[in-house]
């Protein structure tokens, strides 16, 4: 049986990968981290990138690594109400609580927005949420190929559109970046605000969830073995982290120079519409705005049979239907909280979650060489989420961040923990957890 991929198929496998992990996120947030990291900003896209598509290609990794049995197969070797919790939480967040919601208000903000005075865009956001997840709900049902040619021609015509604006702007910028004023957020630390931006795309998540779909296209080619299907995922997966890189790249350097031409806008959405309208005018913006529409449409049909499907086989009491319901109720309400907001309350989340994901991740990779045990797994994730659990407050709003207790242990964190003002403060917790885990393990191997 061939255990190697032909060209074309690697390619058919990468970018379905890119299709799967490129969404509403992967287009806002590169321009807006653009526009505020300024003349600062190819360092901050390096620290971008290492998140936004380091991590994700290594979570897909990690699933392929652990025997390609998905996010909870992985999570459970800490504990089973552990996997429950993180593939619960994983699923709400790239789901009905941030990603979903996101899809609806970034194609509504590029598509509606640009055309709608202040006081209609509220009632209106409302309206088009109910159409937009309705017509998910109704499609989500019997999918069908819907997704597969939506797919096929959506995204070609979409990377069309936004490769002739990101040629545009390479070839007529609006303002040279090194001239562009530094924000504040970048002047210190421009990398690790970069990286700490990525965890905005939710790609890593993404990764985690939607890798077994990579694993299962893959074995249909008749890639079965473990280290032929890391090789083969690791090609594919170039392909498609290459793209995605070429094209964060290009957005946040189109972010900074639109400061040529505009002030810094509340969110991507609005920046990349005010490009757009520049460079193609009103017509290259109506077509931007259908394709982005199709293109966030599409990925939430997919969120929602995945989340859908996921909830069935933790919780089989309920039906998919149900789930079905819930997860089009859910993001049509979320949604109406605006996109800038949804951005804003969902930092603190992943501030959380996204540390024990990268452990994780680390741990599923480093398993396929090292003798890990559970023991090991569980120590470093107890270490890692305490500390993510400061980093998460210390994100909040001031509602929270100010009260006594979590101040305490924020600046009690502050003195003892390196990186902590960076947000990375549970990179110290995790080694100590990893060393005293393979302690524990040598022990209980000495001791049998």
């Amino acid at each position: 049986m061939k255990q190697t991929l032909s060209r074309k198929d690697s390619f058919f496998i990468g970018s379905m990968l890119f299709g799967i992990l490129f969404g509403a996120g992967n287009l806002i947030f590169p321009v807006h981290m653009g526009q505020e990291a300024g003349a600062s900003i190819w360092s901050a896209n390096l620290g971008f990138l290492l998140t936004a598509i380091g991590f994700p290609f290594l979570s897909i990794m990690a699933i392929g690594l652990s025997g390609g049995k998905g996010v909870f197969h992985l999570a459970n070797r800490v504990t089973k109400p552990f996997a429950y919790f993180f593939t619960v939480a994983l699923y709400l967040v790239i789901g009905p609580f941030f990603a979903m919601p996101r899809l609806a208000t970034t194609s509504f903000e590029i598509a509606f927005a640009p055309y709608l005075s202040d006081s209609m865009k509220a009632p209106m956001l409302a309206i088009y949420s109910l159409i937009f997840f309705g017509l998910s709900y109704v499609l989500s049902k019997k999918p069908g190929k819907l997704i597969d040619i939506i797919g096929k021609y959506i995204n070609p015509a979409f990377l069309f559109v936004l490769g002739l604006v990101l040629l545009l702007v390479l070839i007529n910028p609006l303002a040279p970046v090194s001239g562009a004023t530094i924000g504040e957020a970048y002047q210190a630390a421009p990398f690790m605000k970069g990286f700490l931006e990525g965890y905005n795309t939710l790609d890593v998540l993404a990764g985690l969830a939607f890798g077994i779909v990579v694993i299962t296209a893959l074995k249909q080619k008749g890639i079965t073995q473990p280290k032929s299907l890391a090789i083969e995922m690791t090609k594919s997966g170039l392909i498609a982290m290459g793209l995605m890189g070429l094209i964060y790249t290009l957005l946040a350097y189109a972010g900074t120079t639109s400061l040529g031409g505009f002030d810094i806008s509340e969110n991507g959405g609005i920046a990349l519409g005010q490009i757009t309208a520049h460079y193609l005018g009103a017509m290259g913006s109506i077509i931007l705005a259908l394709i982005v529409f199709l293109g966030c449409f599409k990925t939430c049909i997919g969120l929602t049979t995945a989340c859908s499907e996921t909830f069935n086989e933790l919780f089989p009491s309920k039906s998919y239907g149900f789930y079905l319901i819930v997860f089009s109720i859910l993001p049509a309400i979320i949604a109406n909280v605006g996109l800038t907001q949804i951005i804003q309350l969902s930092i603190p989340v992943l501030m959380f979650i996204y540390p024990l994901a990268i452990v994780l991740v680390l741990l599923g990779i480093a398993s396929a060489w090292l003798p890990l045990s559970t023991k090991v797994y569980r120590s470093v994730i107890v270490f890692t989420l305490l500390a993510a659990i400061v980093d998460g407050l210390n994100a909040t709003p001031a509602l929270i961040h100010d009260l006594a207790p979590v101040q305490g242990l924020i600046n009690f964190a502050a003195k003892v923990l390196p990186f902590f003002e960076l947000g990375m403060g549970w990179i110290l917790p995790a080694l100590i957890g990893l060393v005293v885990g393979l302690v524990w393990q040598q022990f209980d191997k000495s001791t049998s």
